[in-house]
Formats: C-alpha cells, sequence, structure tokens
C-alpha cells in the first residue's frame, strides 16, 4: 500500500490547533447552539424549561450537563418536523432513518447545513487518503438514508470525481470498477465483502486493481475484516462515523496514516461518554455511551443526543481533536445489519401479522462466512403447528421483512413452547457471532 498521509499544509488550521484554541471554539458555539435552539425550537425551549435551564446558565463546557438529553424518541414522538428550529421553507433538503413504527425520524438541513456537511465530508476523504482529482466510487445508497449523498457532496466539494453507482447490482459495481479505475470506495464494509467475492468468481485479481483507498462506515466492522480487505485488494481501509440525527457519514473520521480510532470533527460536534445507565458524564477514557451535541446545525440543532453507541473518548494523535474507539456495542437492542438499523420491535410487529405464528420469538445473529446474518425464531401457534403450516409461515414472515424493513433473514419457525422464555425481560437478541 503506498503512503497517503496527508503533508501538514493540506489540513484545516483548526485539526492542527492547541486544545485551548478548540475549547474555545467549541465555548463559542455551544453557547449559539443552546440559545438557537431555545429560542427557535418550541420542543427545546419546553424540554429546557421542564429541566429549569436557560442558556444563560451556560458558562463553561462542563455546565453542557446541566442540559436535558435528546432521544431518537423525541424526534418520533416530533414527527415530521416539530423539532426543527427554523421554518420549513428554509429547509433545503430532508433526511430521514426508519423507525420501529415504519415512519422515519426527520432530519432537516437548511443550505448552510448542507454547505457545512459537505465541508466535513470533504475533510474526512482526505483524512483517509483521498485527494482533489481522485475518482470516488460512492456505493452507499442515495435516497432518504444519509450516506450516498453525504458521500457525494463531500466528494466533490474536494473536488472529485464521483461515481454514483449506489448500492447493488454487484456484478456491475466490479464492471466499472474494473473500467473506469477509481482510487477511492465509499461503501458499508459488508458489502466490500460481497463485491470482494464478485472479483474472485470473475478471476480478476482485486491486487491489480486501482483502489487505493476503502472509507467504510454505516456499521460496525472489526480490526479483522480490515486487515481481510487490506490484503485482499492491497489498499487502506478505513473507518468513517456518523448519523442522521447529528448529520450524517463525517461526524468522526479515521485518519489512514495512522488508523488508531476517529477523530471528532469537534469544531462541529462537541463529545461527551456518559454511564448509560446513571447518566452520569465520565471521564475521557472510559467506556460508555456517546452523547453528541451540535455545533453548527441550523435546521435541527441536537443538544446531548444519545447515540446508544458505546465507546470512549481518547486523545488526539494524527490530528489535535479528540478521538473515539471503534464502536463496541450498543446500550439498547438495535442491531446494525448490513447498515441497516433493526430493533426487536420491528420484527415482532411483523410476526404478529402472521396468523401462524405466537408472539413469542428470538432474534439470532450468527456470522455466514464472513458476513453478519441474522436468524429469527419463531413459533407456531397450537392450530398451525404441522411441518407444512410453520414451512408456509416461515415463508410468510421472510417476506414481511424483507418488504417493510428491506433485509434477508433466515426464520426457523418452532413447535408450540420450543422458544426460549424468560423469567424477567425477554432476552430478543443471542449474539453467537464470534468474538474478534
Amino acid at each position: 500500500m503506498i503512503d497517503l498521509a496527508p503533508d501538514r499544509d493540506m489540513l484545516d488550521p483548526i485539526e492542527t490547533a492547541s486544545r485551548d484554541e478548540i475549547e474555545a471554539l467549541q465555548q463559542k458555539r455551544l453557547s449559539w447552539t443552546l440559545t438557537h435552539a431555545y429560542e427557535n425550537s418550541t420542543f427545546f425551549k419546553k424540554r429546557f424549561d421542564e429541566q429549569g435551564v436557560h442558556p444563560s446558565d451556560f458558562k463553561s463546557l462542563a455546565d453542557i450537563a446541566r442540559f436535558p438529553f435528546t432521544v431518537k424518541k423525541d424526534l418520533r414522538d416530533s414527527y415530521p418536523f416539530g423539532m426543527f428550529a427554523t421554518a420549513r421553507e428554509n429547509i433545503t433538503r430532508l433526511h430521514g432513518s426508519s423507525g420501529t413504527t415504519g415512519k422515519p425520524t426527520v432530519v432537516g438541513y437548511t443550505a448552510n447545513d448542507i454547505s457545512n456537511w459537505a465541508d466535513l465530508v470533504a475533510r474526512s476523504i482526505r483524512a483517509a487518503g483521498g485527494r482533489k482529482g481522485d475518482m470516488i466510487h460512492n456505493a452507499y445508497g442515495y435516497g432518504l438514508f444519509t450516506g450516498g449523498l453525504g458521500a457525494h457532496y463531500g466528494a466533490e466539494r474536494l473536488g472529485c470525481t464521483v461515481v454514483p453507482i449506489s448500492g447493488g447490482m454487484t456484478e456491475r459495481q466490479v464492471t466499472l470498477i474494473d473500467d473506469f479505475r477509481p482510487d477511492v470506495i465509499m461503501v458499508t464494509p459488508s458489502y466490500m465483502l460481497s463485491i470482494l467475492d464478485e472479483f474472485n468468481r470473475r478471476g480478476l485479481n482485486p491486487r491489480e486493481c486501482s483502489l487505493k483507498v476503502g472509507i467504510f462506515g454505516a456499521e460496525p466492522w472489526t480490526n479483522a475484516m480490515r486487515a481481510e480487505i487490506e490484503e485482499a485488494f492491497d489498499m487502506h481501509a478505513v473507518d468513517i462515523y456518523g448519523l442522521s440525527e447529528i448529520m450524517g457519514p463525517g461526524v468522526a473520521q479515521e485518519c489512514v496514516e495512522t488508523k488508531d480510532g476517529l477523530h471528532v470533527w469537534e469544531d462541529h460536534f462537541y463529545p461527551e461518554i456518559i454511564d448509560p445507565v446513571t447518566e452520569e458524564v465520565l471521564p475521557d477514557g472510559d467506556m460508555g455511551e456517546l452523547v453528541f451535541t451540535t455545533l453548527t446545525k441550523e435546521g435541527l440543532p441536537m443538544v446531548r443526543y444519545r447515540t446508544r453507541d458505546l465507546t470512549r473518548i481518547l486523545p488526539g494523535t494524527a490530528r489535535s481533536m479528540r478521538r473515539i474507539e471503534k464502536i463496541t456495542g450498543r446500550s439498547d437492542d438495535m442491531i446494525i445489519l448490513r447498515g441497516v438499523n433493526v430493533f426487536p420491535t420491528q420484527i415482532e410487529e411483523q410476526i404478529l401479522k402472521c396468523d401462524g405464528l405466537a408472539a413469542h420469538f428470538q432474534i439470532e445473529l450468527v456470522r455466514s462466512g464472513r458476513m453478519d446474518a441474522m436468524i429469527v425464531h419463531a413459533e407456531a401457534t397450537a392450530s398451525q403447528s404441522s411441518s407444512e403450516a410453520r414451512a408456509a409461515s416461515a415463508r410468510e414472515l421472510a417476506h414481511h421483512i424483507k418488504s417493510t424493513i428491506g433485509i434477508s433473514t433466515s426464520i426457523e419457525v418452532h413447535e408450540p413452547e420450543k422458544v426460549a422464555r424468560s423469567e424477567g425481560k425477554a432476552k430478543r437478541v443471542v449474539d453467537n457471532r464470534p468474538k474478534e
């Protein structure tokens, strides 16, 4: 692999600023965010008032802990535009992510938000090893999902040539990589393995392809997968982090020269780590739940948004801004499968549509080859327990899950009373994937 470490003069000044300079900017921008949210969002004004805090109470960075948390349910309860801090007419674009009820959680961006987003994704691509003039094969999904358009605008802002192929059509993906000879690919890591399989199926040597960098996000992935991809393609594999509620891809980025965690772009996002049970703020270095407050968002500012992602904050290395470790898990039951967020309640909703199935179920996560897979263990009703009826129920449930959630799953419908019960809180998810 070639050395893609950037020259220092290529970086934005804030990337190499002192901690004092970064924290002074955060202090200023946090004060603005709290005031903007309170004065322009009825949701945040009500929430702050209920907590008994006012933006004028914010005197130092530590004072952010006095303000209330925001959670995903708040976006669902405010659907579609109830949390916005500007008139709908000032919103340039809407994105969203799926929720347990089928309605998306909606996020809105002003023109300035979109511009800042493009800048941060451009910064992320450069940190990953991309350069002006590179060709970027963008295989993230386009649409309400923030991945495709977020990567697209950032790549163009950096001055790259974008191939907006989106996801799917794996044979075509490999054809265009072979023919167009892109320098960078942006894609989920699990789908990169499908692309690798297609290279091998065609008898093409992936190490001889043009790709120099893969920027992988939208789902957790391990260092073992990084090593496999780097060995297979002779390219750098780096991590990108984001979530639609905060912005989309480009909230944090791993630097190609160190590959030691994701530098949070702290000039636009203020990170905290909390104990997910006590909600106490934890010191840097302690493992806990990641919380973000946006510092420049106009359309939908977020104050202390609980991501449910588990990680820890570490000092900066390749940049002055602090890092987060690779996400190790979640503090809730959400599953990320091939880039799709899945909650057990979504599976339950589909089970309840099937007359031949009881309400008892369990989700098993397994590793099928190099890919994560899901097995749904359901239970037949007493009147529909024959092998033929169970097979029909399995086909029906698989169809419902695919058509509503968008993922393919294996379904095992068991005889009555055969799905594991719990005497306390139901254990809906069993993770049998091998540990790294």
